[in-house]
């Protein structure tokens, strides 16, 4: 199944996945394609949030297969005030290849992708970072040669990245265990498509209040921060409930020697995470941060290339 968009991971299936993996096996192996399969080629990237990695690595990315990259960022676009979605997907399909949209609701990019000629991508969204859980769980194969019989546990909120992994690890057989406290599962609806998938897959798709029970026996150790950007307001009514989620040596020792520490990134040291786990032998955050440039070419290829 070749989708025209990459809005959340239920665009794809099982052997679009593995499909992208091998393409972004290849495009790392390569570093720099010696053709440019996407000469000519512009991409838009209409930003409300600001952002570091998601931005370069789409630019990079994007020169590196020989097309370039339009920045459309929060002032411009004054957060979707501006002009409704709709409509600048239309006129927007006109003068480019792809978008990237990084917007906070969830809805924006689903319009824009109703209503586009191109190929949109969500670079992140309230609901879901697709580009971040295809990252995730590539990097998981790479490290450890398999997803099969591999444990990820979630430690924290069940946001929009908990969201893509949720979807990810039900599409490919991968068991996902979810801590996260009181009142800041996942979403329903989201956790029942994946729930529903998971028993063709084999997954094990679980949720726990409890992050000790999370974590024994797990492969990965999975944490994001508590209080995402548009959340300010929330931070200490985030900080007392998250209380006791911190991923410390305490916890990476209850997983075991070779459990993995992954974390998104930004993180914030010292709140979901001790610097003595995120610069451990077993952080491998940065190879996930790079990984996030070789799954977006792969991305980009599948949706662009003609």
């Amino acid at each position: 199944m070749k989708p025209k968009h990459l809005v959340t991971l239920q665009d794809l299936d099982r052997g679009a996945i593995l499909q992208l993996f091998r393409t972004t096996a290849e495009l790392k192996q390569q570093r720099k394609a010696p053709s440019k399969p996407l000469a000519g080629k512009t991409l838009g990237l209409l930003f409300q949030k600001p952002s570091v990695r998601t931005r370069v690595s789409f630019e990079v990315g994007m020169g590196q297969l020989g097309g370039t990259s339009l920045y459309i960022g929060p002032v411009e676009l004054q957060e979707g005030k501006r002009e409704a979605p709709k409509d600048m997907a239309r006129v927007l399909s006109r003068y480019l290849d792809g978008i990237v949209a990084r917007t906070f609701r969830h809805s924006e990019v689903e319009e824009m992708a109703r209503f586009s000629d191109i190929p949109v991508i969500n670079g992140l969204s309230d609901t879901s970072h697709p580009c971040q859980g295809l990252a995730d769980l590539f990097t998981v194969q790479e490290k450890k040669g398999r997803l099969q019989g591999v444990k990820i546990a979630y430690i924290g909120d069940g946001n929009n990245v908990c969201h893509s992994l949720m979807e990810g690890c039900a599409l490919l057989g991968v068991h996902l265990s979810v801590a996260t406290p009181k009142g800041y599962l996942p979403d329903p609806v989201v956790a029942r498509w994946a729930l529903q998938q998971a028993k063709k897959s084999g997954a094990r798709i679980e949720f726990t209040l409890d992050p000790a029970r999370s974590v024994r026996g797990a492969t990965v150790v999975y944490t994001d921060v508590w209080t995402s950007m548009g959340q300010e307001q929330e931070k200490l009514r985030r900080q007392k409930a998250f209380k006791g989620f911190r991923v410390d040596s305490a916890m990476m020792k209850a997983a075991g020697r070779e459990a993995l520490f992954m974390h998104c990134l930004p993180a914030h040291r010292g709140e979901e995470v001790t610097d003595e786990v995120m610069d451990s032998k077993q952080s491998i955050v940065y190879d996930q941060a790079e990984n996030r440039l070789h799954v977006q070419k792969a991305i980009l290829l599948s949706l662009l290339k003609k």
